[in-house]
């Protein structure tokens, strides 16, 4: 019995001490484990893309208003020529499409016409009466020279000649107006140059003198009439000779520049807008007629904000944020309270100072790189 309790304690003892020597084991393994440390490096702007980048100067400017109307181009009818009939027949060989570009004095279409045949038959009279009124007219002063005739019939016949001289006159002054064809024909001729935009003829139509409707119009579209459709609530900021700045879905980027010229003095009853006439240069026939545009108007405030390019936006998690340049490859990512928008200028409510670095090119891509 005592040998037992002897291996008793001996086998106890021999379980505490390893248990005792496993403590320290682990308690030493814990004091030689080190945390693992990621050291976290900066974004920097390589030099390459560095020399491409684009900056702008965050500027101190008077604040602008922008008000955005819709609208749609029409020709300018101060340049535009209606052609309506000038005699009564059938048209023919109409030679032009609308949007064709045609020269003053152009042949568009010819018009047989019997009115034409007319006018050509009075000529052949009135010049036939001159010829033999002047014969008359010669036979009476040789009698009047021999004694046979009277002054009287000297006067008739000189009188009858210079009437036949007018007539002629008058034949000769109708067929000029109407074309001065002699073949029964009119010819449609453009007395300007410039488009074709409206076209109401094509070959075989029945034309009447009493037809209100033009036949062609014509406009150079040198210059173009834009309307725009102002709201009442806008018609306080709208002022004659108004810079505008115009764009179309046709050529998105592009803006045309042009002026308010006149002002309706009604508003339209049923879109209860009133109609601003814009009057933008054309050269190069860019805007057509009917198009589409969106049209700005600046007005300026008495009040100094800060402003930089509209190129320097970025817009993430709903916030608006520009990455200021620092110098030497740095770029930090800055929060931006926006007021205004102005074009291809954005004002500035906070976030910036005066003469900071903003990138205005390759901003998401850095952005991007800013934040992974």
């Amino acid at each position: 019995m005592e040998m037992s309790y002897k291996f008793l304690n001996f086998k106890n003892g021999l379980f505490f001490f390893c248990l005792a020597l496993a403590g320290m084991a682990l308690q030493g393994c814990k004091g030689e484990q080190k945390n693992p440390v990621e050291e976290t490096r900066k974004y920097v702007i390589p030099d390459s893309l560095l020399k491409t980048l684009s900056m702008d100067t965050v500027q101190n400017r008077p604040l602008v208003n922008t008000i955005t109307f819709t609208g749609m181009v029409d020709v300018n009818q101060d340049n535009q020529v209606n052609i309506f009939p000038l005699v009564s027949g059938s048209a023919r060989d109409i030679k032009v499409q609308l949007g064709d570009y045609v020269s003053a004095g152009q042949v568009l279409g010819t018009v047989t016409s019997s009115e034409m045949a007319g006018y050509t038959n009075s000529l052949v009279v009135a010049q036939t009466n001159l010829t033999n009124t002047k014969r008359q007219l010669e036979a009476s002063k040789d009698l009047f020279k021999a004694g046979l005739a009277s002054s009287l019939d000297v006067t008739t016949a000189q009188t009858n000649y210079d009437q036949a001289v007018a007539q002629l006159e008058m034949a000769q002054r109708i067929l000029k107006i109407n074309g001065d064809n002699t073949k029964g024909i009119w010819e449609i001729k453009s007395p300007v140059s410039g488009f074709i935009v409206q076209k109401n003829i094509t070959s075989g139509t029945s034309i009447r003198t009493d037809n209100s409707t033009a036949l062609f119009t014509i406009s150079d579209l040198k210059n173009v009439w834009v309307w725009a459709n102002v709201y009442e609530s806008n018609i306080g900021n709208i002022h004659l000779g108004d810079e505008v700045s115009l764009t179309t879905l046709s050529y998105p980027g592009k803006v045309f520049k042009g002026k308010v010229d006149k002002m309706l003095s009604a508003l339209d009853p049923t879109t209860k807008v009133m109609k601003v006439r814009i009057v933008i240069p054309n050269d190069n026939y860019a805007l057509k007629p009917q198009m589409f545009a969106s049209i700005e108007i600046a007005n300026p405030e008495n009040q100094q904000v800060l402003c930089v390019s509209s190129k320097a936006l970025i817009y993430d998690n709903s916030r608006y944020y520009v990455l200021v340049y620092n110098g030497h490859g740095d770029a930090s990512i800055t929060p931006v309270e926006v007021l205004n928008n102005s074009g291809d200028r954005t004002y500035i409510k906070s976030g910036l100072k005066e003469g900071s670095l903003v990138i205005t090119t390759a901003a998401i891509l850095i952005y991007g790189e800013l934040n992974s």
